[in-house]
């Protein structure tokens, strides 16, 4: 077997599978810091300053621990709110899908790239002073996760409108798009969220082998 092939087997090699709640304590971590940061301001300095990821303090002083923990920062009540809504909704059926530790390595690892593709974003846009927080990123890559494991799922929106999980995916991409290209949205990262959609196709093809456009082809073709 030649090398590289066996490089292939081993990026590719599953894990066994096991179920431990892993999105339940994801969750709960999450809550953990963002009530610290609210009962206590300094943490919150504390946090946002050393946890929030920024172009300057990696480069200069080399917080590379940011493209991980820039995840667990969150600037509200809401923004924490509605990460974890969708963690919960869709990160507990693709954790019962893929098993925990793969699920673990899928968050992780989409995260992160999320956040190092925004710093090279930053980086070359001269966007110095931004701190990257929130964990929409791997939340993005979630949904885009649930879209592909289950793409006959159908998902309401605001209760009455029923949309094809794929379609879900594809209607946010839009939007992300836009609201970058037209300025809107405030202080939300849109680019992030696009880059959430990006590592998870990523993971899907290098780690699992899996395309998703073609899951989705082959899913509606019938």
């Amino acid at each position: 077997m030649s090398q590289r092939k066996k490089n292939k087997f081993i990026l590719r090699r599953p894990f066994k599978y096991r179920y431990t709640h892993s999105t339940l304590f994801l969750i709960f971590l999450n809550f953990i810091v963002y009530g610290a940061c609210y009962l206590f301001p300094k943490v919150y300095q504390y946090v946002h300053y050393y946890g929030a990821m920024n172009v300057v303090l990696v480069e200069r002083e080399r917080m590379y621990w940011q493209f991980l923990t820039y995840m667990f920062v969150h600037q509200n009540i809401s923004h924490v709110f509605f990460n974890m809504l969708g963690l919960l909704v869709f990160g507990l059926q693709i954790e019962r899908a893929i098993g925990s530790t793969e699920f673990k390595l899928f968050y992780f690892v989409c995260g992160i790239l999320s956040g190092f593709f925004s710093f090279l974003l930053y980086k070359f846009t001269g966007n110095y002073r931004t701190f990257l927080l929130g964990a929409s990123g791997a939340i993005y890559a979630v949904l885009f996760a649930y879209a592909v494991f289950f793409p006959r799922s159908i998902i309401m929106i605001w209760g009455i409108i029923p949309v094809p999980s794929p379609v879900l995916v594809f209607i946010y991409a839009i939007i992300e798009i836009v609201s970058q290209l037209m300025g809107t949205g405030g202080n939300v990262a849109h680019m992030t969220h696009l880059f959430g959609f990006l590592a998870a196709w990523l993971y899907f093809v290098i780690r699992m082998g899996i395309h998703p456009v073609k899951i989705w082809k082959k899913t509606y073709s019938r």
